[in-house]
């Protein structure tokens, strides 16, 4: 079997921080009809358009979050006011945000997931448009024939988010730094990464694709080197462990031969206590051994010896030399064989508790009073006083009227207001009046 067309990516960004904003909805209309026979028409003021929304969607075809770092704020479109005879505003154009398979989205402040795009085409709304006004056709009663007023259209959701790319990778090397990773990946597939006789020397995730037969091919990670300490973020800890967090298989590579003088039992374990370290999780990934620089043992008992010792704990052992290409078809052959039969895996566990989209507050309202000064907060009268006309009589009287049967005048009074103290609900401020 023969590794053939892959490919590689030298750039690999990760992580990307951006504010997004959703259309505003548009302002309903204030309009009566008018025609040659029509002397005094009724309202026919339409609504307004919603805004629009602020979209992801995993792409196959993206491999980074690079874009996103130079393109740090995404706004949807408006919707558009409503006209005159009945016709409402058009909707808002969505802004559609293609980002990589692998993608995990949180609100940044409070670091909340939002959603996980593990599947091609996925499609999360991340901010909704707001509701487009209400015309003042629908004001209209047998008491108040010519309203004069209509509601505004209602502001779209914006929050800081962050974004995660976790490498999506069938299988990942692991190991110490230079015990032949990065060659192992040269000889597999077609990618190239940089190879220098020092430790740390990758310092980015290079990928593979390993063509394994005629209509199978999978990804292979060369994993940078860890170092103990990695888990508490020692050296480049957390951000290269986070990198095989979604692999189904680990292929753990050792310097079979000791060349640097380090054992490579030691070195085993070591690594795999990182892991556990790090996520229990990740620890119990299936793994298997391999072997490297067999080209460079003097005593073949000790790689037998290495080999007795991983049967026992569990482990399939390949012995390879990455330099001379032996025994490298065997172990491509059994990885995609792994790889086609473990299941997927899961990163996050998104449940109805972890989806948080926008904060909301357990009571309809809260009323803070500081002397004979009331501030009143919660969605709906904030909503409220965005969407009417305080300048307008009609259009005050229903904000009046609003707030009575939502119970803010009645709590009000309970929480001791008197006549002619202020009330502020957000930018708004008034006088009590009974």
């Amino acid at each position: 079997m023969k590794a053939v067309a892959g490919k590689w990516w030298k750039m690999f960004i990760d992580e990307a921080k951006i504010q997004i904003k959703a259309g505003d909805g548009g302002d309903g209309a204030v309009s009566f009809l008018r025609e040659k026979y029509v002397a005094n028409g009724g309202p026919d003021g339409g609504d307004g358009g919603k805004g629009g929304d602020i979209v992801f969607v995993a792409d196959g075809n993206a491999r980074t979050l690079a874009d996103l770092r130079y393109m740090k704020k995404y706004v949807a479109e408006d919707g558009e006011k409503g006209k005159k005879r009945n016709c409402a505003g058009k909707f808002g154009a969505d802004t559609v945000i293609k980002v990589p398979i692998g993608t995990i989205i949180r609100n940044a402040e409070t670091n909340r997931v939002m959603v996980d795009l593990n599947k091609d085409g996925q499609r999360f709304i991340a901010a909704n448009g707001g509701r487009g006004g209400i015309g003042n056709q629908h004001f209209a009663t047998s008491t108040r024939q010519i309203p004069t007023f209509a509601k505004s259209g209602l502001p779209g959701e914006s929050l800081l988010v962050s974004l995660e790319l976790k490498l999506l990778a069938e299988a990942g090397l692991i190991g110490f730094p230079n015990v032949g990773k990065s060659t192992i990946l040269s000889m597999i597939s077609s990618a190239r990464p940089k190879i220098a006789d020092y430790h740390f020397t990758t310092l980015t995730p290079n990928l593979g694709v390993v063509k394994a037969g005629r209509d199978f091919e999978f990804v292979v990670a060369d994993i940078p080197g860890l170092i103990e300490g990695a888990h508490e973020g020692t050296g480049l800890g957390h951000e290269f462990l986070r990198h095989i967090e979604r692999t189904k298989l680990l292929i753990h590579v050792v310097d079979i031969s000791g060349s640097e003088g380090r054992d490579p039992l030691d070195d085993f374990e070591k690594i795999n206590n990182e892991l556990k370290q790090y996520s229990e999780v990740l620890a119990e990934r299936p793994q298997i051994v391999v072997g490297n620089k067999t080209d460079a043992v003097s005593d073949i008992s000790a790689v037998d010896d290495f080999k007795r010792t991983m049967k026992e704990r569990g482990y399939e052992f390949f012995a390879i030399s990455a330099a001379t290409g032996e025994g490298i078809d065997k172990m491509i052959s059994r990885t995609a064989q792994l790889v086609r039969e473990l299941p997927e895996t899961s990163i996050v566990e998104i449940t109805d508790e972890t989806k948080v989209y926008t904060a909301r507050p357990e009571a309809p309202f809260t009323i803070k009073q500081v002397e004979d000064y009331y501030v009143i907060e919660g969605d709906e009268v904030e909503r409220l006083v965005s969407s009417v006309d305080l300048d307008n009589f009609e259009s005050l009287s229903y904000f009046q009227r609003r707030l009575r049967s939502l119970g803010v005048i009645d709590a009000l009074k309970e929480a001791g207001i008197k006549e002619n103290d202020t009330v502020c609900i957000k930018n708004f401020e008034f006088n009590f009046v009974e």
